[in-house]
């Protein structure tokens, strides 16, 4: 981020899509520590302790909150996950270029379901003019490119 000279304003780079696609396969790493320790271990122990087994839709709805509450904690402290500071990558909102609200990400973490599964929205970056993913588009959110760390 740079401030330019003749208005003051900040100006930012929008990150690659290489650089984030790249961040989402580091992230999915990282999301199976997180279901290992919040979606597995407490299924496992009560299914070995009171023998109950949740009906499948009851597990999907327990992973999706599970990984709101991940993500969403984390673009609202920041803007960035571990895999999004490993990759200089900041979540900001395309309007303010401020970290998104509660709200704008918990729409935006909805929206990715669908996009990033069906392909869609990874496709859709190959000819959006800025190269973003369908599910930013849409939830009016951006991925900006961090300055590198000065030591």
């Amino acid at each position: 981020m740079t401030e330019s000279p003749s208005h003051g304003r900040l100006t930012v780079e929008l990150a690659g899509l290489r650089r984030r696609l790249a961040s989402l396969l580091y992230e999915v790493l990282l999301l199976l520590g997180v279901l290992g320790l919040t979606f597995m271990v407490p299924l496992l122990i009560i299914g070995v302790v009171w023998q109950v087994a949740l009906p499948g839709w009851l597990e999907w709805l327990y992973i999706y909150a599970v990984l709101a509450g991940y993500f969403v904690w984390y673009w609202r402290r920041g803007g960035q996950t571990l895999a999004m500071q490993t990759w200089r990558l900041k979540l900001v909102d395309a309007a303010t270029g401020r970290e998104v609200s509660r709200a704008k990400g918990l729409l935006r973490y909805t929206l990715a379901w669908p996009s990033v599964l069906s392909g869609l929205g990874l496709a859709w970056a190959l000819v959006d003019a800025d190269r973003q993913f369908l599910h930013d588009r849409i939830a009016g959110s951006r991925i900006v490119l961090m300055p590198p760390v000065k030591d």
